[in-house]
Protein backbone atom coordinates (compact mmCIF):
# COMPACT_ATOMS: atom_id res chain seq x y z
CA UNK A 1 0.00 0.00 0.00
CA UNK A 2 1.49 3.75 -0.34
CA UNK A 3 1.53 6.02 1.72
CA UNK A 4 0.23 9.79 1.38
CA UNK A 5 3.52 11.11 0.45
CA UNK A 6 4.14 8.48 -2.55
CA UNK A 7 0.86 9.45 -3.79
CA UNK A 8 1.28 13.07 -3.43
CA UNK A 9 4.78 12.42 -5.19
CA UNK A 10 3.10 10.74 -7.78
CA UNK A 11 0.44 12.87 -8.43
CA UNK A 12 2.89 15.78 -8.47
CA UNK A 13 4.66 13.71 -11.74
CA UNK A 14 1.25 12.60 -13.57
CA UNK A 15 0.73 16.90 -13.39
CA UNK A 16 4.14 17.73 -14.64
CA UNK A 17 4.28 14.78 -17.42
CA UNK A 18 0.98 15.35 -18.61
CA UNK A 19 1.05 18.79 -19.05
CA UNK A 20 1.39 18.67 -23.17
CA UNK A 21 -2.21 17.07 -22.92
CA UNK A 22 -3.45 20.51 -22.91
CA UNK A 23 -1.35 22.00 -25.83
CA UNK A 24 -2.42 18.92 -27.90
CA UNK A 25 -5.92 19.44 -27.39
CA UNK A 26 -5.53 22.66 -27.96
CA UNK A 27 -3.82 22.35 -31.43
CA UNK A 28 -6.08 20.10 -32.62
CA UNK A 29 -8.81 22.46 -31.79
CA UNK A 30 -7.91 24.78 -34.51
CA UNK A 31 -8.89 22.30 -37.08
CA UNK A 32 -11.52 20.38 -35.19
CA UNK A 33 -14.24 21.19 -33.65
CA UNK A 34 -15.67 19.33 -30.88
CA UNK A 35 -14.90 15.59 -30.34
CA UNK A 36 -13.08 15.96 -27.49
CA UNK A 37 -14.14 12.24 -26.83
CA UNK A 38 -12.28 11.08 -29.29
CA UNK A 39 -9.29 13.32 -29.29
CA UNK A 40 -9.11 12.25 -24.93
CA UNK A 41 -9.36 8.29 -26.16
CA UNK A 42 -6.98 8.69 -28.46
CA UNK A 43 -4.54 9.88 -26.37
CA UNK A 44 -5.33 6.90 -24.13
CA UNK A 45 -4.48 4.69 -26.49
CA UNK A 46 -1.17 6.30 -27.41
CA UNK A 47 0.16 6.42 -23.66
CA UNK A 48 -1.05 2.89 -23.11
CA UNK A 49 0.33 1.69 -26.59
CA UNK A 50 -2.92 0.21 -27.55
CA UNK A 51 -4.47 0.25 -31.06
CA UNK A 52 -8.08 2.05 -31.72
CA UNK A 53 -10.87 1.85 -34.06
CA UNK A 54 -12.91 4.70 -35.15
CA UNK A 55 -16.61 3.43 -36.29
CA UNK A 56 -18.78 6.81 -37.24
CA UNK A 57 -20.46 7.58 -40.44
CA UNK A 58 -19.08 10.13 -42.93
CA UNK A 59 -18.11 13.79 -42.21
CA UNK A 60 -17.26 13.63 -38.56
CA UNK A 61 -13.62 13.88 -38.72
CA UNK A 62 -12.37 10.90 -37.87
CA UNK A 63 -9.39 10.84 -39.88
CA UNK A 64 -9.04 14.88 -40.05
CA UNK A 65 -8.46 13.90 -36.19
CA UNK A 66 -6.00 11.41 -36.47
CA UNK A 67 -3.81 13.32 -39.12
CA UNK A 68 -3.80 16.34 -36.95
CA UNK A 69 -3.25 14.32 -34.04
CA UNK A 70 0.13 12.87 -35.84
CA UNK A 71 1.38 16.33 -37.04
CA UNK A 72 1.03 17.87 -33.34
CA UNK A 73 3.41 14.82 -32.34
CA UNK A 74 5.32 15.28 -35.28
CA UNK A 75 5.14 11.59 -35.79
CA UNK A 76 5.77 9.73 -38.88
CA UNK A 77 2.40 9.33 -40.48
CA UNK A 78 0.99 7.32 -43.09
CA UNK A 79 -2.65 6.98 -44.32
CA UNK A 80 -3.99 3.89 -46.42
CA UNK A 81 -6.89 4.10 -47.96
CA UNK A 82 -8.44 -0.03 -47.99
CA UNK A 83 -10.09 -0.82 -51.11
CA UNK A 84 -11.35 -4.16 -52.67
CA UNK A 85 -8.12 -4.41 -54.70
CA UNK A 86 -5.81 -3.54 -51.90
CA UNK A 87 -3.24 -6.42 -51.22
CA UNK A 88 -1.13 -7.69 -48.45
CA UNK A 89 2.09 -6.32 -50.23
CA UNK A 90 0.53 -3.06 -50.68
CA UNK A 91 0.82 -2.79 -46.70
CA UNK A 92 4.15 -4.36 -45.06
CA UNK A 93 6.09 -4.66 -48.52
CA UNK A 94 7.53 -7.20 -50.57
CA UNK A 95 10.65 -8.59 -52.36
CA UNK A 96 11.70 -6.92 -55.38
CA UNK A 97 13.69 -8.82 -58.12
CA UNK A 98 16.90 -6.47 -59.16
CA UNK A 99 18.04 -7.43 -62.94
CA UNK A 100 21.50 -5.16 -62.35
CA UNK A 101 22.36 -7.37 -59.42
CA UNK A 102 20.60 -10.33 -59.49
CA UNK A 103 19.06 -10.29 -56.31
CA UNK A 104 16.06 -9.81 -54.46
CA UNK A 105 15.75 -6.94 -52.63
CA UNK A 106 13.27 -5.62 -50.09
CA UNK A 107 10.58 -2.79 -51.07
CA UNK A 108 9.65 -1.93 -47.16
CA UNK A 109 5.26 -0.56 -47.69
CA UNK A 110 4.16 1.79 -45.99
CA UNK A 111 3.09 0.20 -42.26
CA UNK A 112 6.47 1.18 -41.37
CA UNK A 113 5.50 4.46 -40.13
CA UNK A 114 4.81 5.79 -36.51
CA UNK A 115 1.30 6.25 -36.70
CA UNK A 116 -0.76 4.35 -39.61
CA UNK A 117 -4.28 5.39 -40.40
CA UNK A 118 -6.53 2.33 -41.55
CA UNK A 119 -9.40 4.55 -43.65
CA UNK A 120 -12.34 2.17 -44.09
CA UNK A 121 -10.58 -0.86 -42.91
CA UNK A 122 -13.60 -2.39 -43.47
CA UNK A 123 -13.41 -2.12 -47.61
CA UNK A 124 -10.71 -4.93 -48.12
CA UNK A 125 -11.01 -8.36 -47.54
CA UNK A 126 -10.00 -10.33 -45.03
CA UNK A 127 -6.50 -11.08 -46.29
CA UNK A 128 -5.45 -7.89 -46.42
CA UNK A 129 -6.94 -6.69 -42.85
CA UNK A 130 -4.89 -10.07 -41.18
CA UNK A 131 -1.90 -8.86 -42.75
CA UNK A 132 -1.80 -6.47 -39.92
CA UNK A 133 -2.06 -9.01 -37.11
CA UNK A 134 1.72 -8.92 -36.91
CA UNK A 135 2.58 -5.70 -36.98
CA UNK A 136 -0.32 -4.72 -34.48
CA UNK A 137 0.68 -7.72 -32.16
CA UNK A 138 4.33 -8.15 -31.77
CA UNK A 139 5.43 -4.47 -33.82
CA UNK A 140 6.98 -6.50 -36.28
CA UNK A 141 6.63 -7.23 -39.73
CA UNK A 142 7.69 -10.52 -41.88
CA UNK A 143 9.24 -9.56 -45.38
CA UNK A 144 9.91 -13.07 -47.28
CA UNK A 145 12.80 -15.07 -44.78
CA UNK A 146 13.16 -11.01 -42.67
CA UNK A 147 11.62 -9.91 -39.68
CA UNK A 148 12.25 -5.78 -39.39
CA UNK A 149 10.81 -4.15 -35.99
CA UNK A 150 8.81 -0.75 -36.47
CA UNK A 151 9.47 2.12 -35.01
CA UNK A 152 8.57 3.43 -31.43
CA UNK A 153 5.59 4.20 -31.02
CA UNK A 154 3.54 2.57 -33.46
CA UNK A 155 -0.18 2.97 -33.08
CA UNK A 156 -2.43 1.67 -35.90
CA UNK A 157 -5.67 3.63 -36.08
CA UNK A 158 -8.68 2.34 -38.33
CA UNK A 159 -11.59 3.45 -39.66
CA UNK A 160 -14.45 1.67 -41.23
CA UNK A 161 -18.19 3.09 -41.85
CA UNK A 162 -20.88 1.16 -39.92
CA UNK A 163 -23.98 2.70 -42.72
CA UNK A 164 -23.08 1.19 -45.78
CA UNK A 165 -23.18 -2.65 -46.44
CA UNK A 166 -22.49 -2.82 -50.12
CA UNK A 167 -18.77 -3.66 -50.46
CA UNK A 168 -17.28 -4.49 -47.05
CA UNK A 169 -16.13 -6.99 -45.10
CA UNK A 170 -16.14 -7.60 -41.18
CA UNK A 171 -13.21 -7.16 -39.37
CA UNK A 172 -12.28 -11.40 -38.17
CA UNK A 173 -12.71 -11.82 -34.94
CA UNK A 174 -8.60 -11.92 -34.11
CA UNK A 175 -8.33 -8.57 -36.12
CA UNK A 176 -10.92 -7.03 -33.62
CA UNK A 177 -8.91 -8.28 -30.74
CA UNK A 178 -6.18 -6.66 -31.70
CA UNK A 179 -7.56 -3.13 -31.18
CA UNK A 180 -7.80 -1.66 -27.08
CA UNK A 181 -10.97 0.12 -28.36
CA UNK A 182 -13.53 0.86 -30.52
CA UNK A 183 -15.04 4.72 -30.37
CA UNK A 184 -18.07 5.23 -31.46
CA UNK A 185 -18.01 8.75 -33.02
CA UNK A 186 -21.08 10.85 -33.05
CA UNK A 187 -22.70 13.46 -34.58
CA UNK A 188 -21.42 17.30 -33.15
CA UNK A 189 -23.82 19.34 -31.04
CA UNK A 190 -25.94 22.49 -32.75
CA UNK A 191 -23.51 25.01 -32.20
CA UNK A 192 -20.30 22.73 -32.88
CA UNK A 193 -22.01 22.38 -36.05
CA UNK A 194 -22.71 26.20 -36.21
CA UNK A 195 -18.86 26.72 -36.04
CA UNK A 196 -18.24 23.93 -38.58
CA UNK A 197 -20.63 25.33 -41.04
CA UNK A 198 -18.81 28.39 -40.64
CA UNK A 199 -15.28 27.49 -40.97
CA UNK A 200 -16.52 25.76 -44.68
CA UNK A 201 -17.59 28.67 -45.48
CA UNK A 202 -14.07 30.32 -45.83
CA UNK A 203 -11.88 29.83 -48.84
CA UNK A 204 -8.27 29.81 -46.73
CA UNK A 205 -8.13 26.25 -45.57
CA UNK A 206 -4.59 26.63 -44.73
CA UNK A 207 -3.11 24.52 -42.01
CA UNK A 208 -2.33 26.02 -38.24
CA UNK A 209 -1.78 22.87 -36.61
CA UNK A 210 2.01 23.17 -35.24
CA UNK A 211 3.79 20.16 -33.34
CA UNK A 212 3.99 20.96 -29.79
CA UNK A 213 4.83 17.58 -28.37
CA UNK A 214 8.42 15.67 -28.37
CA UNK A 215 8.90 11.81 -28.50
CA UNK A 216 10.76 11.91 -25.64
CA UNK A 217 7.71 13.40 -23.55
CA UNK A 218 5.66 10.42 -24.42
CA UNK A 219 7.94 7.85 -23.47
CA UNK A 220 8.28 9.94 -20.34
CA UNK A 221 4.50 10.14 -19.59
CA UNK A 222 4.86 6.45 -20.48
CA UNK A 223 6.28 6.00 -17.63
CA UNK A 224 4.34 7.33 -15.47
CA UNK A 225 1.28 5.43 -16.47
CA UNK A 226 3.04 2.15 -15.42
CA UNK A 227 4.06 3.72 -12.00
CA UNK A 228 0.13 5.04 -11.52
CA UNK A 229 -1.05 2.53 -8.47
CA UNK A 230 -4.20 0.92 -8.55
CA UNK A 231 -5.39 -0.74 -5.40
CA UNK A 232 -5.85 -4.74 -5.93
CA UNK A 233 -9.54 -4.61 -4.50
CA UNK A 234 -10.18 -2.29 -7.59
CA UNK A 235 -8.51 -4.93 -9.90
CA UNK A 236 -10.15 -7.30 -8.03
CA UNK A 237 -13.08 -5.38 -9.17
CA UNK A 238 -12.49 -5.32 -12.70
CA UNK A 239 -11.76 -8.66 -13.23
CA UNK A 240 -15.14 -9.53 -11.45
CA UNK A 241 -17.09 -7.46 -13.77
CA UNK A 242 -15.25 -9.37 -16.81
CA UNK A 243 -16.20 -12.25 -15.58
CA UNK A 244 -19.73 -11.62 -14.95
CA UNK A 245 -20.40 -10.71 -18.57
CA UNK A 246 -18.87 -14.23 -19.75
CA UNK A 247 -20.46 -16.23 -17.32
CA UNK A 248 -24.07 -13.89 -16.50
CA UNK A 249 -25.98 -17.02 -14.77
CA UNK A 250 -23.68 -17.04 -12.07
CA UNK A 251 -24.26 -13.55 -10.91
CA UNK A 252 -28.08 -13.65 -11.41
CA UNK A 253 -28.07 -11.81 -14.48
CA UNK A 254 -30.24 -14.14 -17.10
CA UNK A 255 -32.20 -10.96 -18.53
CA UNK A 256 -28.60 -9.27 -19.47
CA UNK A 257 -27.71 -12.58 -21.12
CA UNK A 258 -28.42 -11.77 -24.47
CA UNK A 259 -26.82 -7.88 -24.30
CA UNK A 260 -23.62 -8.39 -23.01
CA UNK A 261 -20.78 -7.08 -24.64
CA UNK A 262 -17.03 -5.72 -23.96
CA UNK A 263 -16.17 -2.55 -24.90
CA UNK A 264 -12.62 -2.29 -24.46
CA UNK A 265 -11.29 -6.20 -25.81
CA UNK A 266 -12.44 -9.66 -26.39
CA UNK A 267 -9.97 -10.75 -23.89
CA UNK A 268 -9.13 -10.18 -20.23
CA UNK A 269 -7.69 -6.43 -19.84
CA UNK A 270 -4.48 -5.83 -18.59
CA UNK A 271 -4.85 -3.49 -15.67
CA UNK A 272 -1.98 -1.30 -17.37
CA UNK A 273 -4.24 -0.33 -20.46
CA UNK A 274 -7.02 0.10 -18.18
CA UNK A 275 -5.57 2.93 -15.46
CA UNK A 276 -5.66 5.99 -17.60
CA UNK A 277 -9.32 5.28 -18.16
CA UNK A 278 -9.69 4.38 -14.61
CA UNK A 279 -8.38 7.86 -13.86
CA UNK A 280 -11.20 9.42 -15.71
CA UNK A 281 -14.15 6.79 -14.42
CA UNK A 282 -13.67 7.10 -10.80
CA UNK A 283 -13.04 9.96 -8.16
CA UNK A 284 -10.25 7.77 -6.58
CA UNK A 285 -9.75 10.23 -3.23
CA UNK A 286 -13.46 8.88 -2.49
CA UNK A 287 -14.46 5.93 -4.49
CA UNK A 288 -13.67 2.78 -1.51
CA UNK A 289 -14.36 -0.39 -3.84
CA UNK A 290 -15.18 -3.41 -1.64
CA UNK A 291 -15.15 -6.90 -2.53
CA UNK A 292 -18.22 -7.43 -4.65
CA UNK A 293 -20.75 -10.63 -4.09
CA UNK A 294 -21.52 -12.50 -6.80
CA UNK A 295 -25.50 -11.78 -6.49
CA UNK A 296 -24.93 -8.08 -5.58
CA UNK A 297 -24.23 -6.75 -9.03
CA UNK A 298 -27.17 -5.42 -10.36
CA UNK A 299 -27.67 -5.74 -13.80
CA UNK A 300 -28.11 -1.66 -14.29
CA UNK A 301 -25.18 -0.92 -12.76
CA UNK A 302 -23.28 -3.71 -14.82
CA UNK A 303 -24.60 -2.93 -17.75
CA UNK A 304 -23.39 0.80 -17.35
CA UNK A 305 -19.78 -0.36 -16.82
CA UNK A 306 -19.67 -2.31 -19.64
CA UNK A 307 -21.14 -0.18 -22.14
CA UNK A 308 -19.87 2.97 -20.72
CA UNK A 309 -17.44 3.43 -24.42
Amino acid sequence: MLDTFNIEELNARIRAESAFVEKIRNEIAKVVVGQLYVVDRLLIGLLTNGHILLEGVPGLAKTLTVSSLAKVLNLKFQRIQFTPDLLPADLIGTMIYNQKTMEFTTKKGPIFANIILADEINRSPAKVQSALLEAMAEKQVTIGEHTYKLDNPFLVMATQNPVEQEGTYPLPEAQVDRFMMKLKVGYPSPEEELEIMRRQARTDKSDPIQPCVTVEEIFRARKVVNDVYLDPKVEKYIVDIVFATREPLNYGLNELRVLMRFSTAAATPHPKTLKPLLMMCFDIASFQPTKPKPKTLRPKILSEKCLML
